[in-house]
């Protein structure tokens, strides 16, 4: 993918550390990113569908599991 150059403010003392660590700041920022967003799409997710899973979940409380009667275990 295409690299974009940007400009973050970032705590000092973090920044001399990462570098005195060896620590690659663009690819570290990005993985930071990358789990905050990861994190933000899934709670998205979950309140869009809060009604769906618990309209299921009462479900298989009064009915138990769909496919129960068929577990061999």
């Amino acid at each position: 993918m295409p690299r974009k150059s940007t400009s973050l403010s970032l705590d000092a003392d973090l920044i001399a550390r990462a570098k005195n660590a060896g620590v690659n700041l663009s690819r570290a920022a990005e993985a930071g990113i990358k789990d905050q967003l990861r994190q933000a799409e899934a709670d998205r997710w979950e309140e869009e569908n809060k009604d769906a899973i618990q309209a299921y979940n009462r479900r298989v409380e009064n009915e138990g599991l769909p496919l129960d009667a068929y577990r061999k275990w």
